[in-house]
């Protein structure tokens, strides 16, 4: 919809290009100064095609497409990060049509199209953790990280999901509700299958075993409110078996061996994309972390693959989440001075230091260095002394300097960096050979005199900098010529070390590096020039003063420090040291029991044989109170329930419900639907309200997942709106009793 006033006015440029060219460059001049670059290119674009052969034209329509393409390319990024989508594709047709081979058209046609369905996944990924499905959700944003691993939308997304279910979870697993049913086992040295038949029977778990499961095996367990998933946990860790999900309800039973687990266990294969980190480095920590079976690396493009059970993978994935961060940087601010003063006084009278006295030829003028008596030669004596013969010496000199390096240094962490100002001397080296024919071979060698620095930052997490300083100040003091004609040269150098610690933004001064000298000359007559005060007026006294001092300032300023992830990435359940990532058979204390499986009930069951020797006073005493509790009164229909009395946020909550009356009651579980939510869809089901059907003498569970928003909250779940049916259709009163009230517990 954009493009056509731009082919409106690319129309009328091509109208009104009459004449020669210069008119549409100056035109197009004026378009650019006015910051309207698109009219600037239509008009250009129009006078090339009407003046093909013009370069001024072609280099002048160049240089505007080429500012135009680059404003394109900026807007495009800032659409992308604001999420208009369709703003984003209409400024990269513009781009196409200015710049059709522009290198970034095919990456932002796929990445306009990538960050669309980004988006829907997150609001979908949203939602889902909002139902309390925060596997879910958290699956959604690994596939937006895979494509997109600075995608902060996703990254909070993870972050969310991870916080707001348990440690230890079933991520990548679909329990159904009979995982979650409380269960009471009291079996001692009872066959394993036995076990399983009766565990099958009462929760509805579908249990298949290996052919090479050892059907002799005895089991001896007595667990008491914990919940099915938990049991089968236990008792397949204290057999040398293990499990794998068919479905939601139906269990592949296997032993542990590593022949039947490359038979059983489903493997995948996950391509990781490191931004930061050296896969090398990464290779050796998922190997001794993880214990991956097979890795492979690519270090030109920096990645890792690895093929492994879908526990372990999830478990590389966090590890290289905890390592794969940009590294800190910092700029430092360095400011080097010298600062130089140099004062030069001479003050005294400079008396003649030679007189002559002897004979003068006067036809030459000069004095002969000897003398013959009677030589013919006219001889004239005379004596001679300097002109003037006394010189009034009064001069001083004072010069100051200040050399000022302030160089600006950003820095990665643990790196290096070098700063030289100055200039490279040139030594010249040279070598003679004797042997045959003598040769000489001149080479030249170069010396660094000036100011060389050193550092080497260490970014702290609390924003402190520590820094290792090595400072250099050098300068020529002489030339010296060595044998054969070599030069070298004296150097004076002053030098320091050190390591400190600054603050963000804090400005450390180092100086005392002073070079002072104090110089006396006197010169004059001997003897006297030397007497104090009097001194000067038999020669003249100088003196020389030379200070030099260099002064350093340094500040450095954090531009990035290392962000540490979340907590749901840094602790991390390892499994155990064969099973690394798998999930921990240890019962979580939040356990509650909803409604006991006890030994004598599954005995009680047709087809069940009694699996107990010598039973507990515990079942006997549970008995006792289950027949001291009032009955039902004749003709009215009692509904017990129990609810879980506490759980964490993302965990599960068990309602338990008991008919003890001979009539069929249908009734509904009412709860706050902000902070509780069904873990799966069920049909007739709205938000805050569940129906249900109880058989008569009839038992049932239901699930309910804590939402994050229900963190240290306490919320109650109520049974109520009972309707009873006999079986000749009469409908007596029914009632509910239970305690429904659910504290919802505070991450520790």
């Amino acid at each position: 919809m954009k493009t056509k006033p731009l082919t409106l006015v690319w129309m009328l440029a091509v109208a009104g290009l009459a004449g020669c060219a210069n008119p549409a460059l100056r035109t197009a001049d004026d378009q650019v100064k006015a910051n309207q670059l698109p009219l600037a290119w239509m008009t250009l674009e129009a006078a090339a095609r009407q003046y093909p052969e013009d370069h001024e034209i072609r280099m002048a329509q160049i240089k505007v497409r080429e500012q135009l393409a680059t404003r394109l390319v900026l807007q495009i990024d800032g659409l992308r990060a604001a999420g208009r989508w369709d703003e984003a594709r209409e400024s990269v047709q513009r781009l196409r049509e200015v710049d059709p081979k522009h290198p970034r058209l095919a990456w932002f046609d796929t990445e306009l199209e990538r960050g669309r369905q980004a988006e829907a996944k997150i609001v979908a990924g949203r939602a889902l953790l909002k139902d309390g499905k925060a596997d879910r959700a958290e699956a959604l944003a690994r596939e937006v990280l895979a494509e997109s691993p600075q995608n902060g939308a996703a990254r909070l997304l993870m972050s969310q999901a991870m916080q707001a279910r348990p440690l230890e979870d079933t991520a990548g697993m679909t329990l159904g509700p009979a995982f979650q049913k409380p269960v009471t086992l009291e079996f001692r040295d009872a066959p394993l299958r036995q076990v399983f038949e009766a565990l099958s029977r009462s929760s509805e778990v579908n249990f298949v075993f290996d052919r090479d499961v050892r059907p002799d095996a005895r089991v001896t367990v007595f667990l008491r409110n914990v919940t099915l998933d938990e049991a089968m946990r236990v008792i397949l860790g204290t057999q040398q078996l293990d499990r794998k999900l068919l479905n939601e309800s139906s269990v592949l039973i296997y032993p542990a061996t590593a022949a039947k687990q490359r038979e059983h266990q489903e493997l995948v294969t996950r391509t990781l994309y490191l931004t930061n980190a050296d896969v090398k480095t990464v290779q050796g920590m998922v190997r001794t972390i993880a214990k991956v079976r097979d890795i492979h690396i690519d270090e030109r493009l920096n990645l890792l693959v690895v093929r492994d059970t879908p526990e372990v993978v999830r478990l590389v994935e966090k590890l290289v989440a905890s390592v794969d961060l940009p590294e800190p940087e910092v700029m430092l601010d360095v400011e080097v001075m010298e600062l130089a003063s140099d004062k030069v006084e001479s003050l005294g009278l400079q008396w003649p230091t030679s007189a002559q006295i002897g004979f003068m030829d006067s036809s030459t003028g000069k004095y002969p260095d000897s003398v013959v008596l009677g030589h013919t030669s006219p001889l004239k004596f005379r004596a001679s002394i300097a002109n003037p013969a006394i010189v009034a010496t009064m001069t001083g000199n004072a010069s100051d300097a200040n050399l000022l390096a302030n160089p600006k240094i950003r820095v990665r962490n643990h790196d290096k960096a070098k700063v030289v100002i100055g200039e490279k001397v040139p030594v010249f080296t040279t070598t003679t050979n004797f042997s045959g024919q003598t040769s000489v071979a001149a080479s030249v060698s170069y010396l660094d005199v000036g100011l060389k620095l050193e550092v080497e930052p260490s970014v702290q997490l609390d924003n402190d900098v520590i820094i290792k300083l090595n400072l250099e100040v050098s300068s020529l003091l002489n030339q010296v010529t060595g044998p054969g004609g070599t030069t070298a040269y004296q150097v004076g150098t002053r030098q320091s070390t050190t390591s400190l610690r600054l603050n963000d933004g804090e400005t450390q001064v180092l100086a005392g590096l002073i070079n002072d000298e104090d110089r006396g000359t006197s010169n004059g007559i001997p003897g006297l020039s030397r007497l104090p005060l009097l001194g000067k007026l038999f020669g003249v006294q100088g003196t020389n003063r030379s200070k030099t001092e260099v002064v350093m300032l340094i500040t450095p300023h954090i531009v990035r420090n290392l962000v540490l992830p979340d907590s749901g990435v840094t602790r991390v359940a390892g499994g155990t040291d064969a099973s690394p990532g798998s999930f921990s058979s240890i019962i979580r204390p939040a356990a509650r029991v909803g409604g006991a499986l006890t030994a004598a009930q599954i005995a009680s069951r047709p087809g069940v044989p009694s699996l107990i020797e010598g039973a507990g006073s515990a079942s006997q005493q549970q008995q006792q109170q289950q027949q001291q509790q009032p009955s039902a009164m004749a003709g009215e229909a009692l509904v017990r329930y129990e609810v879980t009395p506490s759980t964490p946020a993302g965990g599960t909550v068990s309602v338990s419900l008991k008919n003890e009356s001979g009539f069929a009651v249908k009734g509904e579980i009412s709860y706050d639907a902000a902070k509780l939510q069904l873990p799966q869809i069920v049909p007739g089901a709205s938000p805050g309200l569940l129906p249900i059907e109880l058989p008569a003498r009839g038992e049932k569970v239901v699930v309910l997942r804590a939402l994050p928003a229900a963190n240290g909250q306490v919320t109650n779940i109520e049974v109520g709106n009972l309707v009873a049916t006999g079986p000749n259709g009469e409908q007596p009163a029914a009632r509910a009793e239970g305690v429904g009230l659910l504290t919802v517990e505070m991450p520790k």
